[in-house]
């Protein structure tokens, strides 16, 4: 998975776990790219002091990831949905019970991964 996409699922999942200060020095590098320099000096610490709570945020998130695994599971279920949307499609066209009963698979197993 891309590093910047890995970035913006593991804190749309886990971000609320940071605490403020943490958050919005993550958010500024990440997702608002301002630099080091810039977050550094609109928060009144140094360069370093931005990056090693970058990193430090970025091995927090990826903790919460190895402990819990809420992202794996989204995109595993947003994988099956996808299917599930495809074969829909072709269930439409082909009007198959094949279809039918893939798709009832499909969704047997998100429940069960729920």
């Amino acid at each position: 998975m891309e590093e910047k996409l890995e970035q913006a699922y593991l804190y749309d999942f886990y971000g609320e776990l940071l605490n403020e200060h943490q958050r919005r020095i993550y958010e500024d590098f990440v997702f608002n790219d301002l630099s080091l320099g810039e977050i550094a000096a609109d928060e009144g610490i140094t360069r370093q002091g931005v990056a090693d709570m970058v990193k430090r945020c970025e091995r927090k998130l990826a903790s919460y990831e190895t402990k819990l695994h809420l992202v794996e599971k989204f995109l595993s279920v947003k994988k099956s949905v996808e299917k599930i949307h495809k074969l829909s499609e072709h269930l439409k066209q082909a009007n198959d019970s094949r279809i039918v009963e893939q798709i009832e698979a499909i969704s047997t197993q998100i429940l069960e991964e729920l």
